[in-house]
């Protein structure tokens, strides 16, 4: 119904009641306060949103410790009201603290922790930083991935979130388009959908390709590339990007580089798929080095 004068008129009754029977730092208090503050964000009252909102956040932190998740949910509400005024600075002041008690509290692959890392999205995208902005909401995508692998319904509605959530960064002048279509395309592989995977990252690849950017950054686009096409069992097309991308690194990257390493070890697995052992063993020739200081140093997850 949407009548918010009424449900603030029967909420301040309900206050008045509390107010007599309980004393100040009862939880119900506490609870009471927010229902005013919802309620008045929700009038876009945004003044009388943060007073009632905040007063329940002081009673919250008397009595509860310092990392229970329901402190989180009031710095979220906090937050949001920012955020809905357009203050985005402290919006993601407020979301950040959201964020490091749902790090401590929830488990990694929890659905607030996942909201939280989309809030912080739209928070930095608000602000202008469009390169952290898909980052923070890839890793919403991950962890709604995760929970919802078992559940084809939710996994489909997740992918689906995720895509309309890069393309509300996308408006015509966007700074940084590539970083977008880069996510866009990674959505489409996962859902396995490889024409338009190619699409996008096709366009990467037209925006990298007129603008002096970081030639790893083309390598990067190489390999999403190469990737698609091995997945589609298009092995020749998919050589041809893996090598593109080898180049890159060849000349930018030193030998020993894990990087360099990966690739020569995706390429042998490509020739592999076709048949080709005798060249799949040079090629492991080629990076044995590489392999052989990695494992010296560390990295000794060098695995399929």
């Amino acid at each position: 119904m949407g009548d918010y004068s009424k449900a603030l008129e029967f909420y301040d009754k309900s206050h008045q009641i509390l107010e007599k029977a309980l004393p100040p730092t009862h939880p119900d208090w506490a609870t009471s306060y927010n229902n005013i503050g919802l309620t008045y964000n929700k009038m876009d009252v945004y003044s009388k949103a943060l007073e009632f909102y905040e007063k329940a956040h002081q009673i919250k932190e008397k009595a509860l410790p310092p990392h229970h998740p329901h402190l989180a949910s009031s710095y979220n509400n906090i937050g949001g009201v920012y955020n809905d005024m357009g203050d985005y600075s402290k919006a993601l002041e407020f979301y950040e603290k959201t964020h490091k008690i749902y790090q401590k509290a929830l488990s990694p692959n929890h659905p607030d922790l996942a909201t939280s890392y989309n809030n912080i999205s739209s928070t930095y995208h608000g602000l202008g930083n469009y390169a952290a902005a898909p980052k923070a909401t890839t890793y919403a995508f991950q962890i709604r991935q995760n929970a919802f692998q078992e559940d084809n319904l939710a996994c489909a509605f997740t992918y689906n979130w995720a895509l309309a959530i890069f393309q509300q960064m996308l408006p015509e002048r966007h700074p940084n388009p590539a970083i977008i279509y880069s996510n866009i395309g990674d959505i489409h592989r996962l859902m396995g959908d490889y024409e338009r995977t190619l699409s996008f990252h096709r366009k990467v690849l037209n925006i990298q390709e007129k603008v002096r950017c970081n030639p790893l950054e083309c390598a990067t686009t190489y390999t999403n590339l190469d990737e698609t096409y091995r997945e589609m069992k298009d092995y020749s097309t998919a050589l041809t990007y893996f090598e593109k991308g080898l180049e890159i690194r060849e000349k930018n990257l030193p030998k020993n580089h894990p990087d360099v390493a990966v690739i020569y070890h995706n390429i042998a697995k490509l020739y592999l798929s076709t048949g080709k052992y005798i060249v799949t063993l040079n090629l492991a020739d080629d990076s044995g080095t590489s392999i052989l200081h990695l494992n010296l140093t560390g990295y000794s997850n060098f695995n399929d």
